[in-house]
């Protein structure tokens, strides 16, 4: 029997994704669970798993495709007669059929964590049958798989199919990440010989190899340059155009709104660290901290939460709809981090109970997953307050973009030696600059002044953390 597995409702107000790789091709056999598909969402990369035991009859969305929610995209002849009607409806599963908990499956009845289901409600009619695809005849060999088999040269030999059509190959030694890359390039990694520890393919050998086989696509991808991947080339080789994604479209869509619907105002300080810069260096060394690395960002985020803490009514959202202020009585601070997909800001939950180790811990963790793009939409979902570290690019302070649904925003600039004034003296200190954007429907000048105040008297003086906290 015919079932269509349609995109599920990953929730957080996402209503599409795009296709990024399909793990299995028409005919293969999977199984509940078995990955199948890795979709891109505004907020994470996402692998999605088959609900059902049987065979792969088409593919209904091509790699790269953006597809919304409830709209079918993958075809599965199930041997079970029994498990569910042909196509399940878009607003809730059949009787007897498997459920959608998180992005697994599980038999229904079986209790689990919130479903996921296509928009719609579960009330809503069963969709018609999609009209099964007329099959294609076979693909004649592309110039790039010639190309490939060319680079696999005559003494290797391809890697076997696995059952789901993905090809394995034990001894090749290379990171997801760069397996992304080659998969992106259309590079067969067995033909690489990686220059990482223990024979590990890199990024580099994967760019240098695509450079040196294939220099026609060097202005397509010139050299690291991942931001290019997946775009057109004009004849004359001056522009390349890119499809804008997921991740950079919901975050212009969102900054757009913020700008343009929130009434930004910013304020700015300039602030002596040299104490916060000492303290650094003493925890550094001390061995309650020996695991973790230690920044002065990691001393911006807990001064901003004492400040927080201090005048709570700045942590708040402004709800258009209802006409209410929304205060809230804990904390999500928000980290606003660059990565190749685009600007992302996940958030450590309840960061107003952490110690400053554990928030530590938390910085951490959220910095590995977002350069591993494993970031989930949890982690970006219902932050409070935010801050973004200019600092770290060489920058000495901006005015940044309120994360939507939040009424400050601070922006930690760079830390330089700089000559201060200090008891009538002119001494060199460390010096760095601070901006708080806020909304000015929420924050008047007042508050946020006061709260940029707090911050720098804490980075001016750690010791005050010890009164205020």
């Amino acid at each position: 029997m015919r079932k269509e597995f349609r995109l599920p409702d990953p929730g957080e107000g996402l209503t599409d994704a795009d296709i990024v790789t399909w793990m299995v091709a028409v005919g293969d056999t999977v199984t509940v669970n078995q990955p199948i598909v890795e979709i891109e969402t505004a907020k994470s990369l996402v692998e999605l798993p088959s609900p059902w035991d049987g065979t792969v009859l088409a593919l209904l969305a091509p790699e790269g495709a953006n597809v919304q929610v409830g709209e079918p995209i993958l075809a599965v002849e199930v041997a079970d007669a029994a498990s569910g009607p042909e196509t399940p409806a878009p607003g809730g599963e059949a009787e007897g059929g498997p459920t959608l908990v998180g992005y697994g499956a599980q038999p229904a009845g079986e209790s689990g964590r919130r479903r996921l289901r296509p928009r719609g409600g579960a009330g809503a009619p069963a969709a018609a049958p999609a009209p099964a695809p007329v099959a294609a005849p076979a693909p004649a060999p592309s110039a790039q798989s010639a190309a490939s088999d060319r680079r696999l040269g005559a003494g290797a030999q391809p890697s076997a199919p696995s059952p789901s059509g993905a090809a394995v190959d034990d001894r090749v030694r290379a990171k997801p990440p760069v397996r992304k890359l080659a998969r992106d390039l259309g590079i067969d990694l067995t033909a690489i010989r990686g220059s990482g520890p223990g024979g590990i393919i890199t990024r580099d050998d994967v760019v240098q190899y695509s450079n040196d086989a294939r220099p026609e696509t060097y202005a397509a991808y010139p050299g690291d340059e991942p931001w290019l991947v997946g775009g057109v080339v004009s004849p004359d080789g001056r522009r390349t155009r890119v499809p804008v994604r997921s991740v950079r479209r919901r975050t212009a869509e969102a900054m757009v709104s913020s700008a343009f619907s929130a009434p930004h105002v910013t304020v700015f300080h300039t602030v002596d660290v040299t104490r916060t810069m000492e303290l650094l260096a003493r925890l550094k060394t001390d061995k309650e901290f020996a695991d973790l690395r230690l920044t002065p960002l990691l001393f911006a985020m807990k001064a901003l939460l004492i400040a927080v803490h201090r005048h709570p009514e700045i942590n708040a959202s402004w709800d258009e709809d209802a006409q209410e202020i929304v205060y809230k009585h804990y904390v999500n601070l928000g980290i606003a981090a660059s990565t190749p997909r685009g600007l992302v800001v996940p958030n450590i939950k309840d960061a107003h109970r952490l110690s400053l180790k554990e928030l530590a811990q938390g910085l951490a963790q959220l910095t590995a997953n977002a350069r591993a793009s494993t970031l989930t939409p949890a982690d970006m979902s219902d932050g409070t307050i935010t801050i973004t570290n200019v600092g770290v690019f060489g920058i000495d302070t901006g005015t940044p973009i309120l994360n939507p649904g939040e009424a400050a925003i601070l922006a930690f600039g760079a830390i330089r030696e700089q000559p201060w004034v200090v008891d009538g003296q002119i001494v060199v200190r460390h010096v760095t600059q601070l901006a708080l954007s806020m909304d000015h429907r929420l924050v008047d000048g007042e508050l946020g002044s006061r709260v940029l105040a707090d911050v720098a008297k804490i980075l001016q003086d750690p010791a005050q953390a010890m009164v205020w906290s």
